[in-house]
């Protein structure tokens, strides 16, 4: 992890391959295909993103063949009780402030398997959200503040990014509130 507790790209990965392990165990070459599909369409193609081993997670312990046969996709893999506690510690990491592709894909992640945690971590977790979202608000904000005088266009981009920053916030705040409730989904 990064020093201020967030996923590098390498753990992102992690976190989506230990994720779809947690529902079901899946052979090697379609959890791989599994994870560049997802990753891909959520942060586009990248060569940072898509280097890590999934053979590396058998290795460490936090998954394992459920069978000695392998097949031409590989074995068929499952989740470890160490990998449900990595998985764990992934979800539960925080975000980092901007809107980078990386944070959007860790966003996705955490949105895709937030019901693999118990309520209180959800419910941590959706402050967590709530709180990036309101930090890359008040930044454009501050932003758009700044060159309120300029000539071109940058304002009214601010002000359609901060919007949309704004209907986030609320959603947020709904889902909190669902969450909090302990609405299942």
């Amino acid at each position: 992890m990064f020093a201020d507790n967030t996923l590098t790209p390498r753990e992102a990965i992690r976190l989506c391959a230990l994720g779809i392990l947690a529902d079901t165990a899946i052979r090697y070459d379609d959890l791989a295909a599994a994870v560049r599909h997802f990753v891909s369409r959520i942060a586009g193609p990248s060569v940072e993103l898509m280097s890590e081993s999934i053979e590396l997670l058998r290795y460490e312990g936090l998954t394992e063949a459920t069978d000695a046969h392998e097949t031409d996709a590989g074995p068929e893999l499952r989740i470890t009780e160490e990998g449900r506690e990595a998985l764990r510690t992934l979800l539960c990491a925080n975000l980092r402030a901007g809107g980078s592709d990386l944070n959007e894909l860790v966003m996705a992640l955490k949105f895709r398997f937030l019901h693999l945690l118990p309520l209180d971590d959800q419910d941590l977790q959706s402050e967590i959200f709530m709180e990036a979202c309101e930090t890359e608000l008040a930044r454009l904000e501050d932003l758009r503040d700044h060159h309120a005088e300029d000539r071109g266009h940058l304002v009214e981009w601010l002000t359609y990014e901060i919007e949309r920053l704004e209907d986030r916030l609320r959603w947020l705040e709904a889902f909190r509130a669902k969450v909090s409730s302990g609405e299942e989904r």
